[in-house]
């Protein structure tokens, strides 16, 4: 895998997150989102939701040109990163806790990408 083809997969994990960070401060900004079908409609054509969505289609046209020239075995854990840049994005935008825990969980996250990563190299 280049160099090239990794900033794409890490293009694409950094879409898949902002499109959930969008859908999450969408769902922010209304009190009660599901409180009927006229609140999700309302929801649904949000500037945040559909802005989420038009990441995520961009992301989905983006991963399949990744697939079509990176081994999906390789490729897909690696957006497995999309893990901790939510967890510390969550911490530093929304507030939410960052844990001992959540921190040692990135960490074998990362052990784990780098072990499949090095895999490929000595297949």
């Amino acid at each position: 895998m280049s160099l090239f083809q990794f900033g794409l997969i890490l293009a694409n994990t950094l879409m898949l997150v902002t499109g959930q960070f969008l859908w999450k401060y969408g769902l922010m900004q209304r009190d009660k989102p599901f409180e009927s079908l006229r609140t999700i409609i309302e929801l649904m054509f949000s500037p945040y939701i559909l802005g989420g969505l038009m990441i995520y289609g961009f992301a989905t046209v983006l991963w399949l040109y990744i697939v079509s020239k990176v081994d999906l075995s390789l490729a897909y854990p690696i957006q497995s990163l999309a893990y901790i840049i939510s967890i510390f994005g969550a911490y530093y935008i929304f507030g939410e806790s960052l844990s001992a825990l959540k921190i040692v969980g990135c960490l074998l996250i990362l052990a784990g990408v780098a072990c499949i990563g090095l895999s490929a190299r000595y297949a």
